[in-house]
């Protein structure tokens, strides 16, 4: 395979394994999905507790932030794998990446329709298109500062042999 073909297809490959991932967990029923974040939530609550013993903690409150956390933080990471199959982040390509994104997000929502103890919520559509969209600007962030470091670089480099 060619390094450019390779590099082509690697990116993509990413987004559509992290979107099996993504379907997968959208497939647990609704019980095995509370029981995953209920777990996560027992283990941040030790964690609180051992550290901060005197810190009372809203139990259903915590659960829910875990839960919109990991919407926010599914789609972060969606967002930032998106963008950099769909190459530099410039003008069109950050809108596309966004409205994959989107659409992505609402097609989860409606498969969570057709499994038990699930709903699909308008509010998760938006956490994580809120994720989507931070993903894709850290990763143009990321870029812009690793091309300045780079160029700065470069530049040095130029000064030094010149």
């Amino acid at each position: 395979m060619k390094k450019q073909h390779v590099r082509t297809v690697l990116p993509w490959i990413a987004v559509v394994v992290w979107m099996g991932v993504i379907f997968l967990l959208s497939q647990q029923a609704g019980s095995e999905s509370g029981d995953l974040s209920g777990g996560m939530t027992d283990a941040v609550i030790q964690v609180i507790q051992t550290g901060f013993p005197f810190v009372p903690i809203d139990e259903a409150f915590l659960h829910h932030l875990i839960r919109k956390g990991a919407h926010f933080t599914a789609y972060l990471l969606l967002g930032v794998l998106v963008i950099n199959a769909l190459g530099l982040p410039y003008g069109k390509k950050v809108v596309l990446a966004l409205i994959l994104c989107i659409l992505y997000a609402i097609s989860d929502e409606v498969h969570q329709l057709f499994i038990p103890g699930r709903s699909g919520e308008l509010r998760d559509v938006i956490i994580d298109s809120t994720g989507a969209a931070t993903g894709i600007g850290v990763y143009i962030l990321c870029v812009f500062i690793f091309r300045r470091f780079f160029e700065k670089k470069r530049n040095k480099e130029r000064m030094s042999n010149g």
